[in-house]
Order: structure tokens, then sequence, then C-alpha cells
């Protein structure tokens, strides 16, 4: 099983493995840690799956819509590279559950939501929860 949901939120042992699928664990200034994330907050990083740092900055300085973000994502996600690590993610879904975590509060407009949908494009077999 693969499920999502926020880095901050409050750590359940449905969660299985938990892996960080952010770039960085840092305040939007990109320097500071953030104080909320720790090292147990997770238990792998996995920043090739994050945005590229472009495309982060852009949506959060307003310079892109979440629209154009989506379809750069999905464009950064199937290059064959990346593509390879997603198959990866879901290898481990056989044996176990896996919480992908970012830091976003809802996954509206989020990227663990567009690579969960990936995963299921991939793997339509997957069960999928999405938080």
């Amino acid at each position: 099983m693969l499920k999502t949901n926020s880095i901050k939120s409050v750590i359940q042992p449905s969660d299985g493995n938990r892996i960080s699928i952010m770039s960085r664990h840092t305040l939007s200034d990109g320097i500071s840690p953030d104080p909320d994330i720790s090292s147990e907050s997770y238990h792998e990083w996995w920043p090739e799956l994050s945005p590229p740092a472009f495309l982060v900055g852009s949506y959060y300085k307003r310079e892109l819509s979440w629209s154009d973000f989506e379809v750069i994502y999905k464009e950064h996600i199937r290059r064959p590279e990346i593509t390879k690590k997603i198959i990866e993610l879901i290898e481990l879904t056989t044996n176990e559950v896996i919480t992908v975590l970012c830091i976003e509060d809802k996954p509206d407009r989020c990227h663990r939501r567009l690579l969960a949908e990936e995963c299921l494009i991939l793997y339509p077999e997957l069960a999928v929860e999405i938080h």
C-alpha cells in the first residue's frame, strides 16, 4: 500500500515506512532548518522524487500557476531515471506500507499526490490512500 501525508502529520503506526520526498527540510528561506521537521519525522529521504528547486521557487513566488507546476513536475518524474526510482518505490509497497511525505498540509496542491497518481498509472493495482 502507498499512502501520502504531510511530513508534519502525527506519526501513526499504520504509516509504515515514512519516506520524505522533499528537496530540503528547511523553512521557506531554503536555509534555516524547519524546527517542526527532524530525522524522527521520516525513516528515509528520497529527494530525487521532489520537484526541482526552480519549480518550487517559481510556484512559491507565484511566477507559475499550479496547473503549470503539475505539467512540469509530471514531465520531471517521467524522465527515465526518475521513473526507475518510482518503480523502486512501488516495489517496496509489495512488502510494506509506504507513506510518502512532503510539507503541504493538504494534497490538492501537492507533489505527493501527483507522485501517487503517477504510481497508479505505472501500477494500476496499487492500493493508494491520499491524505
